[in-house]
C-alpha cells in the first residue's frame, strides 16, 4: 500500500510546535493513525493504542501508572476510550512544559472535545482529519482552501488536471476512504458493508447502548437518501419506524463519529425570512452511494440523486480544504420563504461569498441572481460563482464566475 500524503500534515506539525498536546479527531478509517505513525518515524516517539483492551483497562483504572509507563513524547491512539487520562496528561505537561509532548487521536469528535476543554484548556491544539480530499487523491498540489478571487481561480484552474463528468462521478461513487483510494482494498461493496457493520454499528452501540440493527440500517439508508436536503426528523423517523427522539439521537451520534455535518442557515437581523432548518451532508460520498444502493457509476450519474450527490461532494470538498489547512470555515446556506436559495456561502472578515452547485457544463447566468438577496444582509458581498462540471474557468460577470468542481 502506497502512502498518500495528507494535506493536513503541515498544519499538524505546526500546531505540535506550539501546543503541549495535539488532538486530532475524525471518523474511523480516515487515516489518522497511519498519518501520525508516518510523522513520528525516526523521532523516538512511543505509540500506544487504546484499541488494545489491556491498555484500555490500564488507562481507565490506573491512569497514573499508564502515564508513568508511557512517558512523553508519546502518541496515544483512540483516546476517547479513556477520558480519565486527561487530568493526568495535564499534570505531566504542566511539569515538563514541552511542546508536542502528547499526540492524541480519537474517533468521537464532540465527546472528546468536551473532555479536553474541561481538562486541557489552553494546552491542546485541536485538528480534524476527514476522508481524503480530491486534492490529496488526484491533484497533489499545495493545500490552499477555495478562494473565489478571479486571479486566484484562474491560477488554480491551470494547476489542476482536467476531469470529465464521468471522472467526477467516479470519484463520488468510489468515495474517499484511504484503504479504497490507495488500492489496498479493491472490493468497494464488501469494504463499505464491513465498514457499516464493524465500525458504525459498534460505535453507535458504544454511545447509545443496544440498537435494533434492522431499524438502524433503515435509518442510515434514509439519511443517505436525504443528503444535501433540509433535515426532516419526522420523515427519517417514519422510514426507519422509530420515533423522532431516536432519530435525533442517532443523527447526533453520526455527527459525533464524523460521518455527517450540517450547514446551518445564514440569517441576521437584516434578513428575517430565512428557513431555520439545517441541511445535512456526508464527508464521504462513497458511503452515501453505498447506503443509497447505487450499484454503478453510470446509474448514479443518471439517477435521481445525481444533483444532490454532486452538491454533497462539492461542499464536503470545500470544508475539507479549509480543515486540511488548519482553518475553521464558517459555511452556511441560504433559503427563504420566497423560494430564493443559495447552496453554500462562507463568511470571512465581514464579507459573504456565495456559491451554487449545478450538474451542468453551461450554467445559466440567471443562477446567480439569487445572490442579490444578500445585499440586504448589511455585510459586504464578495466574489461568488457556480461550481459545475465545466473544465475551464470563465467569469460570468464582474462578481461571479464558473468554477470547475475539480478545483474546489
Amino acid at each position: 500500500m502506497s502512502y498518500i500524503t495528507r494535506d493536513i500534515e503541515n498544519a499538524f506539525l505546526r500546531v505540535s510546535r506550539h501546543f503541549k498536546v495535539v488532538l486530532i479527531t475524525g471518523p474511523r478509517q480516515a487515516g489518522k493513525t497511519t498519518m501520525l505513525k508516518r510523522l513520528m518515524e525516526g523521532t523516538g516517539r512511543k505509540y500506544v493504542s487504546l484499541d488494545d483492551v489491556a491498555m484500555r483497562d490500564l488507562a481507565k483504572t490506573d491512569p497514573d501508572t499508564f502515564c508513568n509507563t508511557f512517558l512523553p513524547p508519546v502518541f496515544i491512539d483512540e483516546v476517547q476510550y479513556a477520558p480519565e487520562l486527561f487530568s493526568y496528561i495535564k499534570m505531566k505537561v504542566d511539569a515538563r512544559q514541552q511542546a508536542g509532548d502528547y499526540w492524541l487521536s480519537g474517533s468521537q469528535i464532540f465527546r472528546l472535545m468536551r473532555g479536553v476543554s474541561e481538562s486541557l484548556a489552553g494546552r491542546v491544539g485541536l485538528l480534524d482529519l476527514f476522508p481524503l480530499s480530491q486534492n490529496e487523491m488526484h491533484n497533489h498540489k499545495t493545500c490552499t482552501p477555495l478562494d473565489t478571487d478571479f486571479d486566484k481561480l484562474a491560477e488554480r484552474t491551470k494547476d489542476i488536471p482536467d476531469a470529465t463528468p464521468i471522472d467526477i462521478y467516479t470519484r463520488i461513487f468510489n468515495g474517499s476512504l484511504p484503504q479504497l483510494a490507495s488500492g489496498e482494498i479493491e472490493d468497494r461493496e464488501r469494504f463499505y458493508q464491513s465498514y457499516v457493520r464493524t465500525y458504525i454499528e459498534r460505535d453507535v452501540r458504544d454511545l447509545s447502548g443496544d440498537i435494533d440493527v434492522l431499524k438502524f440500517h433503515r435509518f442510515i439508508t434514509s439519511v443517505a437518501a436525504r443528503c444535501s436536503q433540509l433535515v426532516n426528523y419526522k420523515s427519517i423517523a417514519d422510514d426507519a419506524e422509530i420515533d423522532q427522539v431516536t432519530a435525533k439521537s442517532w443523527l447526533n451520534i453520526m455527527e459525533t463519529l464524523g460521518l455527517i455535518f450540517y450547514l446551518h442557515p445564514f440569517s441576521n437581523n437584516m434578513i428575517k425570512r430565512s428557513i431555520k432548518s439545517p441541511k445535512l451532508y456526508f464527508y464521504d460520498s462513497g458511503l452515501v452511494a453505498y447506503l443509497a444502493r447505487w450499484n454503478s457509476i453510470e446509474a448514479l450519474m443518471n439517477g435521481a440523486q445525481n444533483g444532490a450527490l454532486l452538491e454533497n461532494y462539492a461542499i464536503s470538498e470545500i470544508k475539507k480544504g479549509y480543515h486540511n489547512c488548519g482553518q475553521t470555515p464558517y459555511l452556511y446556506y441560504y433559503r427563504d420563504k420566497d423560494g430564493k436559495e443559495i447552496d453554500v456561502l462562507w463568511e470571512a472578515n465581514g464579507t459573504l461569498y456565495p456559491l451554487e452547485v449545478k450538474k451542468t457544463s453551461s450554467p445559466d447566468r440567471r443562477v446567480v441572481n439569487a445572490f442579490q438577496v444578500l445585499e440586504k444582509s448589511g455585510k459586504a458581498l464578495g466574489n461568488g460563482g457556480v461550481i459545475c462540471l465545466r473544465n475551464d474557468f470563465i467569469p460570468l460577470n464582474r462578481e461571479n464566475s464558473i468554477i470547475p468542481i475539480r478545483c474546489v
